[in-house]
């Protein structure tokens, strides 16, 4: 049960985004722009770097939700994707993901954690400035998401389908406006 009365039975961040219009803009908008805008990172490449911080969160429908859009992006790799929250030193991804994915596991621990290591590693392994910006970028800001989500105990699905069809919607359709079905229950 939720901390707070939001619409009964919306999942995840879509019930806090329902209840505040007025902040739900603006957070859907730059879960856009960070995750589907104009990038040299792919969208899979940034949902990965999403599901890896809220899976170091623990925010399971977070980390569930992207893990499900890089797989949509990806065209179906599960295994991988599962490593890129574990252990991402040990998936099969590009040594400048991999170097991204640690600056990002160190944003999640707390801004100042990133070291000029760090930075020179994704560097040496071909990340722009651009790259390094909005990796820190996404990883702060899914640090917030999945604290919204988490601190208003939100609802979690538990059904992998709906992870399956929220992947492919995200994919398809991005984060601009509240899922089909739930625009009606705006204030």
């Amino acid at each position: 049960m939720a901390h707070i009365q939001l619409p009964a039975g919306l999942p995840g961040i879509v019930g806090p985004l329902t209840f505040s219009p007025d902040t739900a803009q603006p957070l859907m908008q730059l879960a856009e722009v960070l995750l589907r805008g104009p990038n040299s990172l792919t969208s899979a490449e940034r949902e990965m770097i999403a599901a890896h911080v809220s899976y170091r969160n623990e925010c399971d429908f977070c980390q569930l939700s992207h893990s499900a859009a890089a797989f949509a992006h990806l065209g179906g790799n599960y295994d991988l994707i599962e490593c890129i929250k574990i252990n991402p030193e040990a998936a099969d991804v590009s040594d400048k993901l991999k170097a991204l994915l640690n600056i990002a596991g160190k944003v999640q621990k707390g801004g100042k954690q990133v070291t000029s290591e760090d930075v020179a590693r994704a560097r040496a392994n071909g990340a722009t400035d651009k790259e390094i910006h909005d990796t820190v970028l996404i990883a702060a800001a899914f640090c917030m998401y999945n604290r919204y989500v988490d601190g208003l105990a939100t609802v979690t699905p538990t059904d992998p389908a709906f992870y399956k069809g929220l992947g492919e919607r995200l994919k398809n359709n991005g984060y601009n406006r509240l899922p089909q079905g739930y625009d009606h229950l705006k204030k």
